[in-house]
Parts: structure tokens; sequence; C-alpha cells
């Protein structure tokens, strides 16, 4: 049978209901598919009612030396809570309460030590972070066994290479190998993994990013060469914008890869880089589909331009296939007449973004001028100081990043001009314009509160 990896995400799995609704779709899907599944710490809608922010917080109170019992007997509350309401064994319910209580037992004799040290290093904070999605998969794990499922718990949380690195060009493959030697063999079994995979030099939210999971799942998606990797989440699939923004935005029935990073880049939460690296080089497809409603189709990422049967071809009248925007936006001018165009001047400003570790979105440059957006740090004071030893600096905060893209916009004329136009005709000032080299994003700076009405305005023009 062919493979479909299967990614839940926390809020899929965030209480009793929500885990039997999985527990159905993997099910289902295990009637005509080999499946593997990766999981989420548990959470709920609110982020900081999760596991995964009730364990930092857990870990921050240790390295103050206040009380963290607290947020690990609500973690221990809320697992065993689930584990009443979905599990009827009564045998299989006490023992998947032991292996939780286990695991919160081990994490709370290491927080005490951090209380004593008072210092979490990046490893530390990723041993706290793991736990989360050791409950997680024990839990459900524990579901699929009681409704008779061969379901194997399956934990990478110490399969990652000592001193790995995100930045190291070989860093999934390795991952990918390790991950090979845990998996379960054996037809018919559902392996439940551990969307954490262990320590990376930095932390793995730092040098990954929360997206850890969706990652692992694309390594094991891509080296197992599945059908699909399938995330499932909260919501329909990709829009062409942000639904609770533009009443008429749309599911897209699929998008192509580097529309899809560009989408993710610019502020939509689509996927996590590293996934779409894994899974384009693999030539697997990725589905996004909804938790709450498995039925709806969702949205396909192809790796290559060959169309599902179920999708619909694109109207060739419209370039572009979504838009969106980045918030929170500050946009830093350094004037200089003097060194802008002298070797050297771009490694400088470069170098001094890098040293406060600022990532630039957009890039632009005039005569004397050089112009970028940043994400808005809680400082600039230091920032700005730095520069000043280049030029005259003026910092703008309060922006946004607007961006319409869309593979078909590649070498169409006319696009840009019918979107500043837009923009224009509506009282909505452009601050800054960027078009990428791929041709397939088309993105500018506006006043942060001028960024819902441009959002609608461009899906107007361009979408509907």
């Amino acid at each position: 049978m062919s493979l479909i990896v299967q990614k839940y995400g926390g809020t899929s799995l965030g209480n009793a209901e929500r885990l039997l609704g999985v527990t159905e779709i993997i099910k289902n899907t295990a009637k005509n598919h080999s499946v593997i599944v990766v999981v989420s710490a548990l959470s709920s809608y609110t982020k900081s009612e999760g596991t995964t922010s009730r364990l930092l917080e857990a870990g921050n109170a240790a390295i103050e030396r206040k009380d963290y019992s607290q947020k690990l007997e609500l973690i221990e509350e809320t697992h065993f809570e689930i584990i009443e309401n979905t599990i009827q064994s009564k045998e299989l319910r006490q023992k998947i309460e032991k292996e939780i209580h286990q695991e919160l037992e081990h994490l709370k004799s290491f927080l005490e030590a951090i209380q004593v040290i008072q210092e979490i290093s990046p490893r530390s904070q990723d041993l706290i972070v793991g736990t989360g999605e050791r409950l997680s998969a024990r839990v459900l794990t524990g579901i699929l066994q009681d409704q008779n499922m061969k379901s194997v718990y399956t934990n990478l949380s110490e399969i990652a290479p000592l001193g790995i690195q995100s930045t190291d060009p070989k860093f999934s493959k390795k991952l990918q190998k390790m991950i090979m030697e845990v998996l379960p063999a054996g037809k018919g079994s559902i392996p439940v993994v551990t969307g954490f995979f262990g320590f990376v030099t930095g932390g793995i939210i730092a040098g990954v990013g929360r997206g850890y999971t969706d990652f692992t799942a694309a390594m094991i998606a891509g080296k197992m060469k599945a059908k699909e990797l399938q995330i499932w989440k909260e919501v329909d699939g990709i829009f062409t914008a942000d639904p609770s923004k533009v009443a008429n935005a749309h599911v897209l029935d699929y998008i192509f890869p580097n529309e899809a990073a560009e989408l993710t880049y610019f502020g939509s939460e689509v996927l996590h880089p590293f996934t779409m690296e894994c899974t384009i080089a693999a030539k697997v497809p990725v589905r996004i589909k909804n938790t709450f409603a498995p039925e709806k189709p969702g949205t396909v990422i192809i790796p290559k331009k060959e169309l599902p049967a179920s999708a619909t071809k694109r109207d060739p009248d419209k370039k572009a296939v979504a838009v969106t925007t980045k918030s929170k936006v500050s946009v830093i001018n350094i004037n200089s007449n003097r060194m802008l165009h002298s070797s050297g001047f771009l490694a400088k400003v470069f170098d001094i973004f890098h040293h406060h570790g600022i990532v630039i979105d957009l890039i632009s440059t005039s005569e004397v001028n050089i112009s970028c957006s940043v994400d808005t740090p809680d400082d600039l004071t230091e920032l700005k100081k730095e520069f000043e030893q280049l030029g005259k600096v003026t910092i703008i905060p309060d922006r946004a990043i607007l961006s319409l893209v869309g593979d078909n916009m590649n070498h169409v004329p006319g696009v840009a001009g019918k979107m500043f136009s837009a923009l224009a005709e509506n009282g909505i000032n452009i601050e800054m314009i960027t078009q990428g080299a791929s041709e397939i994003n088309i993105s500018c700076v506006i006043k942060q509160k001028d960024a819902q009405k441009a959002l609608t305005i461009i899906h107007r023009t361009f979408l509907e």
C-alpha cells in the first residue's frame, strides 16, 4: 500500500473530542494506505494555554526560583482528563497515565536542578519543550490501541547527532538517516511519532522555529517517498487572502511550491521553509486539510506542474493567486553620499543587522540611500547608533508589507502597474517597492493603518 504521512497540529489534538476525531481520520486513512502520524504538543485555540507555552513558563519560573509545580500539575490534569474521556480500557488508561506522570516527574527533577544553578541553556530548553510531544504521542497511541489499531509510540527525542546545526546543508539528510533507524518496522502498524527530534545547536525553536513538527513529518515523507504529506490544521486550506480580513477570500485547489514559499515568508502561515525543502526535493505533494472538516479536499502544494485530477485549472486571466500582509514592520533608511557605492558598504550594513539578529525582508537602493524593511525590534537605540557611523539614519515604524503572489505573473507586463494604480486610486501611499528576480512576488511597504484596506482592494482587483 502507498504511504500517507499525517501531521496533526496542537489545536487538532487539544481535547478529547478533537482527539477522537483525529483517531477516526487515521482509521479511515489506514483502510487504503499505510500511515505514519506525527504530532505536536496538545494545545487549545489560545497559544498561551497550550502545553508548549506552559512548559516554557515552567522553565522560566524555575530559573527565577518561582513555583513551577502548578504549571506541571495543570499539564498533567489536562492530559489525564483527555485520557479519562477517550480510553475505555481501564488497564490501558492506567498505563498511559503512568507514562504521562513519569514524563512530568522526570521534567520536575530537571527543573529542580535548573532552579539551583539558575541557568537554562538552549539544550536544556529543548529538553523542556520536547516533553510536550512525548505526552501527546503517548496519549494518541493509547487511544488508537484502545480502538484495536496496531499503534506504536515512537520517540525521536534523542536522535539528533551531537552538535548538529540547522545551518548545516546536510541537516535534513543527517536527521532522515537517524529517523529511519528509529521508525518501527512491520506492516500494519501505525507509528505515532514525536514532532520533537532532539537537540539542535542554539535550541530547536531558535534554529528551526515552532514549525519543527511540520519539518519532522516532511523529513519522513521525503525519505520514504510518501504518496502525500498531509498537514492537518483548523483551516480548510490555503486561502487567496486571510479570510478573517477579506470576506471574499476563497480556498485554493492547488498552489506551486515557489508561491507557497513566498506567501509563508510574507505573512501567511502556510508551511515552514524546511518542510518545503524536504518535500520539493522528493517530489512529494503536501496537502493542507481541516481536522474539523475532513471531507473537504483542502489545498495541495504540488511539487511540479502536473495538476491533480480533482483540481480546477486556473483562469489564465488571473495572474495572481493570493495576496498577504506582514504587519509590525519598520523601515530603516541610511543616507550617505560618501559611502553608499564604496566597496564593502553593503557588507557593513548587513553585518550590523546580523550582529543584532535582525533579518531584512525587503531592500531598495537609490543613488545615496539604502532602505530596508525589518520586523520591528524591541529596542532600536543601539542599532541606530551603529548605522549612524555610516550616514544619516531615519527609522519609520508602524509599517506593513503588502505582497501579491502568483506564478502566472512571471514575465507578464502591467501587473505591478495595475497593483500600484489600484492603491493610489484609493489614497494609499506606497513607500517602498520591490519585485523578486523570480517575478512571482510584487511587494510594497505601506502604512500599517492602511494594511486592511489595501488587502481588500488588491484582492478585489486581482482575485475576485
